[in-house]
């Protein structure tokens, strides 16, 4: 189903906010550590956001979202009172973490010849299951 310009609008600001909301944190308690927030969904009854974070370095993506996860409620407070004269109610916001960075960096190693080449070597290649 496709999003409506409502959908799209309140993303767009919870996207600039929760932006805010979260480099500041970072800038308090986690030195360098760079958290982006890459994309955000919100559903057609606008009751739930889905954020997408992307953080580097991303060997610490898991310890960060699960800190993020832990304290969404006040996150939620934040921004509650940041969006409070464009928003009626505030989402509820589900954190999840972004590998797309990772997925490019294994391309990118594929086609500079960096890993190990599946046309000479299939055996790391995954298995198919027959049914």
């Amino acid at each position: 189903m496709e999003e409506t310009n409502r959908q799209r609008k309140i993303a767009g600001v919870l996207q600039k906010d929760l932006v805010d909301v979260l480099q500041k944190a970072a800038q308090n308690g986690m030195k360098g550590v760079i958290i982006s927030v890459s994309k955000v969904t919100v559903t057609s009854d606008l009751g739930v956001a889905k954020v997408y974070l992307s953080v580097f370095p991303s060997d610490k993506r898991d310890v960060i979202i699960k800190g993020v996860q832990s304290n969404t409620v006040l996150i939620r407070h934040e921004m509650a009172s940041r969006t409070r004269n464009q928003l009626r109610r505030m989402p509820e916001l589900l954190f999840f973490g972004d590998d797309t960075l990772d997925y490019n960096e294994e391309i990118d190693n594929s086609l500079q010849g960096k890993d190990e080449n599946p046309i000479l070597n299939p055996e790391i290649l995954p298995k198919r299951q027959k049914k």
